[in-house]
């Protein structure tokens, strides 16, 4: 009697692919094992098969930097490690981007701490001073937008004249505009202080008129610096521009030590110094461009075709981020009529809230940034896309996290740092949780909107922006009036918050969305070259 060797077989076990493919439309399927091989070819040992795998890890991994798209389909366990290593990119991206955000507010507080040393009045004045100047720079944020999703889809799309060419047209844009802001402010800078604070407040009018004069000399620099600014961060660079904000904010420290303190300029003195800081940023913006091979010093004028183009990117974006601020300026209209305690207790809330949001924002800065080279360039890959989009959920439900655990155990557990009284700590008791559920879900919704942004969804993002502020409007109107105090607003705003998030997630993820349809992006490039 003859005996029959045993067959050794290794079983491979093949992960869920719903856990790693969670963006993609292509079923999973295991190879099926061929009855015709010859018994040998299943003799396998353990040794073999890892070192088989790990050969295969290194062939994915080549395969995936020479841009070949077969890997996310063929091996789960690579497109996890590819997953990984992206999002250890999209960090080191939106790390430094995020000290841009950063040193804005970081500049206006040197400037409140220093002259508060100095006098009271003139601390009053730069109150509304600072927030003329800020939120007057706000209105031109669509100019930064624009600029980065101009750069990156002409890097990924037609080559660096062509990059050279966006950038130049849209320094002359900001230059023009800096200028007309420069006019404005010289010539209607007091009525709009009055219009303000009030005609009574002459004092604080004269103060706030002098620092605003005085730091609107810097606003064609200002608008240039922040065209070439995006236009690093459209090239991907984002650590040029954060050295030249470091170096601003130093100035800004210094001069107003040196002025106020030692010099006794007051509010002046401020806003020289900030003036100053201001325009070495923008030279430093520029020189960051030259040293990346591009003339940060040219300007072309824009033909009406390109005018035309930038005005359709830049008008929805215009509606997107003023929809934010009435949204926000409706919660602080409807706080006000609850009471001195509850509208102060809102007010601690919500720039506690500003203050943790402005780390979301790099999310969709990295968004427009990396999105247009993979749905409109030579090396279009939707399915790297749709890839770089779970990266951009998952660091923002990290970050969420994060942020949301952090900034609401600040005023949950030191809550006198921010006011002695007990009516106003209950009150900033109360709205913790929709606060925290906010925070939650803010970074994730700014990298989808970035991608939406990306995408040019621009008439899409617009219109659901606009309809969530109409509806948060009408849930305010009918839950104020019922006794409920200052939690409506948060829980409106946890609602506006998630509908953005919602709206935004089932837009990307339809079958007939830009990450999904290779014609839906070639509509929208065909729509480019069109304007």
């Amino acid at each position: 009697m003859s005996l029959k060797t045993p067959v050794t077989t290794t079983i491979t076990t093949f992960p869920n692919p719903k856990f790693f493919n969670i963006f993609s439309n292509q079923s999973f399927r295991p190879p099926r094992m061929s009855t015709t091989f010859p018994r040998k070819h299943l003799l396998i040992s353990s040794t073999t098969c890892r070192r088989n795998r790990y050969s295969l890890i290194a062939k994915c991994l080549q395969n995936r930097a020479s841009g070949d798209d077969n890997v996310d389909n063929n091996n789960n366990n690579i497109v996890f490690v590819a997953n990984w290593s992206q999002i250890v990119e999209i960090v080191r991206f939106s790390g430094p981007a995020t000290g841009l955000w950063l040193c804005g507010p970081l500049m206006s507080l040197i400037d409140t701490v220093v002259v508060a040393q100095s006098s009271s009045v003139q601390l009053a004045a730069l109150g509304p001073a600072t927030v003329l100047c800020d939120d007057l720079g706000y209105v031109f944020m669509f100019l930064s937008i624009a600029t980065s999703n101009l750069v990156a889809t002409a890097l990924a799309g037609k080559g660096k004249d062509e990059v050279q060419h966006q950038i130049s047209v849209l320094l002359f844009v900001g230059l023009t505009c800096g200028v007309l802001m420069l006019l404005f402010t010289r010539f209607f800078g007091a009525w709009a202080l009055t219009a303000f604070t009030g005609p009574k407040n002459v004092d604080i009018i004269y103060s706030a008129n002098k620092y605003v004069q005085i730091r609107g000399l810097a606003w064609p620099a200002v608008l240039i610096g922040w065209v070439a600014q995006s236009a690093s961060l459209g090239l991907k660079d984002s650590w040029g521009p954060l050295k030249a904000l470091i170096v601003a904010s130093a100035i800004n420290g210094i001069g107003d030590v040196v002025l106020c303190t030692f010099l006794g300029y007051g509010i002046a003195g401020a806003a020289w110094a900030t003036m100053a800081s201001q325009v070495v940023a923008a030279y430093m913006m520029v020189e960051a461009l030259n040293n990346k091979g591009y003339n940060g010093f040219a300007l072309s004028v824009p033909s009406f075709s390109e005018l035309q183009h930038i005005y359709m990117l830049a008008a929805p974006v215009f509606v997107l981020m003023m929809s934010k601020v009435a949204f926000y300026a409706l919660l602080v209209y409807f706080a006000t009529s609850m009471g001195v305690q509850t509208v102060a207790a809102h007010q601690v809330m919500i720039q506690m809230y500003f203050m943790c949001a402005v780390w979301a924002e790099p999310l969709a800065q990295t968004a427009q940034s990396f999105m247009p080279e993979l749905l409109y360039g030579a090396k279009q890959s939707l399915s790297k896309a749709r890839m770089l989009l779970k990266s951009l959920v998952i660091v923002g439900a990290l970050s969420g996290l994060i942020l949301g655990s952090i900034g609401t155990v600040i005023p949950w557990l030191f809550p006198f740092a921010f006011s002695p009284d007990i009516e106003i700590t209950k009150e900033m008791h109360k709205v913790l949780v929709p606060y925290f559920i906010t925070l939650c879900v803010t970074p994730s919704t700014s990298g989808l909107e970035g991608t939406l942004l990306a995408g040019r969804e621009l008439k899409f993002i617009s219109i659901s922006m606009t309809s969530i502020v109409i509806c948060g409007a009408l849930l305010l109107m009918l839950l104020s009036n019922r006794g409920l105090g200052l939690s409506v607003c948060w829980w409106a705003l946890a609602a506006f918050q998630w509908s953005r998030f919602g709206i935004a997630l089932g837009r990307l993820t339809s079958s007939d969305g830009m990450l999904w349809s290779n014609k839906t992006a070639l509509h929208y490039l065909g729509n480019q070259n069109a304007a």
